[in-house]
C-alpha cells in the first residue's frame, strides 16, 4: 500500500475526528423506471426520503423507455427535472452522466452533463466505466474528466466515479482513476453490490484501502442462493452496511447514499408501483438504523 492510499484509509477518517458526517440518505428513482418519472418522485417522497437521484430512464404514458435527461436536452430540462422533485418535497442531489467516460467524446458530454446540473441545482453526477474496459481504457478515462474537472469545480458540480465492472472494478481501483484525474471536482463513490456482483471481492476489505476517499455511495445490496446471485435492496443481502459506512461516519461534510437496488432477491418484482414504494420505505428504515447506530458506538 502506498503512503497516498494509507492516508485515505480509515485511520485518517478516524483522525480527522470532531463532526458527524452529513449522510443525505437519497432515492434513485430509477427502481420505478417501468413508470413515469412522476411516479417516480412520487413513490420516493411517499417512502419518507428527504433526499432523491434523479435515475436514468423511465417508460412514458406510451409504454416508450426514454431517457429522463437527455444527453443533448437543454440546461432547462434538467432544471425542470429538478423541480418536480423540489414540488415534491424532496431535495434532488444527483443524477446520471449515463455515458462511459472512456467512450469517445465523453468530454463533451460530461461538459453538457455539468451545464445541466449546474441550472438544475443537483451538485452530484454519477459515473463508472463499462463492464467490458480493460487497462486500455485507463488514459481515455481518466483523460475525459480532466478535461472537464476544471469547469465542474467552478459550477460546484462534483462527479461521483463508482464500481461497475472492468477498470471500475473495485473501490480500489477506482480510486486509482480518481487519484489519476486529481481534481476535488472529480470522487470516489462506493457500490458494495456492484463490487460483490462484478468481482466476487469483500466490500468491507475493499474499504480497508479506500474508504478515507469515498464521498458517496449507490446503494445495493448482493445475495447468493446456491448457484443463484443477485442484487437486491440493502439490508436484504450480504453487505454489512454497519461496517461499510464506519470508515466515512465522521468525514467533514455531506455523502450521499443513494439506494439503487430496491428489490427482494429472487422474488418477483411488485405488481404495482406501490409495493415499490414499500420497498423504498424498507431501504431508507435500514439506513435509518444503521446510521443512528454509528453515532452511538463511535
Amino acid at each position: 500500500m502506498t503512503r497516498r492510499m494509507f492516508l485515505s484509509t480509515p485511520a485518517l477518517a478516524a483522525a480527522q475526528g470532531g463532526a458527524w458526517t452529513d449522510f443525505q440518505i437519497a432515492c434513485m428513482t430509477l427502481g420505478w423506471g417501468g413508470y413515469p418519472f412522476e411516479r417516480g418522485v412520487q413513490g420516493v417522497a411517499a417512502a419518507g426520503f428527504k433526499y432523491i437521484a434523479i435515475g436514468p430512464n423511465h417508460t412514458d404514458t406510451a409504454g416508450k423507455r426514454i431517457a429522463t435527461i437527455p444527453e443533448d436536452a437543454p440546461a432547462a430540462a434538467a432544471k425542470e427535472r429538478a423541480q418536480r422533485c423540489r414540488d415534491a418535497g424532496l431535495d434532488p442531489v444527483l443524477m446520471f452522466g449515463s455515458y462511459y467516460p472512456e467512450r469517445p467524446k465523453a468530454d463533451e458530454i460530461y461538459k453538457r452533463r455539468i451545464e445541466q446540473a449546474h441550472a438544475a441545482g443537483i451538485p452530484n453526477i454519477l459515473t463508472f466505466g463499462s463492464p467490458k474496459g480493460t487497462a486500455e481504457d485507463f488514459a481515455p478515462f481518466v483523460k475525459s474528466l480532466q478535461a472537464v474537472a476544471d469547469q465542474a469545480k467552478s459550477a460546484g458540480v462534483s462527479i461521483g466515479v463508482k464500481q461497475h465492472g472492468g477498470i471500475t472494478g473495485t473501490g480500489e481501483m477506482t480510486f486509482k482513476i480518481v487519484r489519476e484525474v486529481g481534481s476535488p471536482a472529480v470522487q470516489l463513490y462506493y457500490d458494495a453490490g456492484n463490487v460483490l456482483w462484478y468481482n466476487n471481492a469483500s466490500p468491507v476489505a475493499d474499504m480497508a484501502v479506500c474508504g478515507g476517499s469515498v464521498r458517496g455511495f449507490a446503494i445495493k445490496d448482493f445475495r447468493v442462493i446456491g448457484t443463484k446471485r443477485t442484487t437486491c435492496g440493502p439490508g436484504m443481502g450480504v453487505v454489512d452496511h454497519f461496517e461499510l459506512l464506519r470508515p466515512v461516519a465522521r468525514v467533514p461534510g455531506k455523502i450521499v447514499l443513494a439506494c439503487e437496488t430496491l428489490f427482494e432477491p429472487f422474488t418477483p418484482r411488485p405488481a404495482g408501483p406501490e409495493g415499490i414504494d414499500a420497498l423504498a420505505r424498507r431501504a431508507r428504515e435500514h439506513l435509518d438504523t444503521v446510521t443512528r447506530a454509528l453515532k452511538v458506538v463511535l
